[in-house]
């Protein structure tokens, strides 16, 4: 009878868990995310939405500056995860790889640029501990943390592209086989 006991608690327990996490959504993630894309969008408005996407489309005329400059502008000014959004101003067949390119880079921006992304903080103040106790400095460790993240996220974003646009002409093939 105690199992039973336990296993419905334990069921309920599930779905309370579920419930609290929700509202922690609700009350702290959700009005931060509503505030940063009215911001944004008062932001575009305000400057001209001509104005931003012809800024947009300087920023990611080349693929270097497409997959490293662009997406460490989102993530630094807009943090995770609203960073995501900077894809608006891209073409669809770039959408991929720009999010690609940036959830990449939300983790490797923390080590100079904790505000980005504190949330996975914990990850570099781990390997920085062990730095630390080998007394040796954490700046070193979060350039190179950056600069690794930067060289990732382009070699992400460009392999990204060039699969996205072989499935795109496999599709294209395809359609048109079946025309």
């Amino acid at each position: 009878m105690d199992f039973l006991i336990s296993l419905a608690e334990g069921f309920i327990g599930m779905f309370q868990e579920g419930g609290d996490t929700f509202m922690g959504m609700v009350t702290d993630i959700i009005p931060l995310l509503i505030a940063l894309i009215t911001a944004v969008n008062a932001l575009v408005k305000f400057i001209g939405e001509e104005r931003v996407f012809a800024f947009a489309q300087k920023c990611t005329k080349y693929f270097f500056l497409r997959y490293t400059i662009f997406p460490f502008l989102a993530v630094f000014f807009l943090t995770n995860p609203m960073c995501y959004t900077f894809g608006r101003f891209l073409p669809e067949n770039k959408k991929p790889a720009f999010y690609d390119s940036t959830v990449s880079f939300v983790h490797p921006v923390t080590g100079l640029f904790p505000h980005a992304n504190p949330a996975e903080l914990f990850v570099y103040t781990g390997v920085a501990a062990g730095i630390t106790q080998l007394g040796l400095s954490t700046g070193p460790l979060a350039l190179r943390f950056l600069l690794v993240g930067i060289v990732v996220m382009l070699l992400r974003g460009v392999v990204t592209e060039y699969i996205t646009n072989r499935m795109i002409k496999n599709r294209e093939r395809n359609e048109n086989a079946a025309a």
